[in-house]
């Protein structure tokens, strides 16, 4: 189950950072970016927020400082989709429902840093 959420987190960070940022198959993210951050120099913005989340998904599945890449998927995901939620709702794909979406994903990522936290030890028989 943990390798499997790792794939799907790192999928999720490829996927929107190669296919859908760098490579501009998705133009509605540049499309964000330009009213966010201006025009002027959205294209190479975009790559390299782009770029950022596909170090993300190699960080996720090197495994290295979990926690600490836990937590910096969780602020991200958190903050760029408050700030698309208030500036840019008509862009985004589902619209302001996109925030229950980014919300689900930090729930999953949370888990696979600090879900094993939750479980009960097992005890020992005498």
């Amino acid at each position: 189950m943990h390798r499997a959420l790792t794939i799907f987190i790192a999928l999720i960070w490829f996927v929107n950072g190669f296919i859908c940022k760098i490579l501009n198959l998705v133009p509605r993210h540049e499309e964000i970016v330009a009213r966010i951050l201006g025009g002027d120099h959205a294209r190479i913005l975009t790559i390299g927020i782009g770029v950022a989340e596909v170090c993300m998904a190699f960080w996720v599945l090197s495994g290295k400082w979990r926690r600490t890449c836990a937590l910096l998927q969780i602020f991200t995901v958190a903050s760029m989709n408050i700030l698309e939620f208030i500036l840019v709702p008509d862009l985004l794909l589902w619209g302001r429902f996109n925030i229950l979406f980014a919300f689900l994903f930090i729930v999953v990522v949370y888990y696979h840093a600090f879900g094993q936290q939750w479980k009960t030890p097992k005890t020992q028989s005498v």
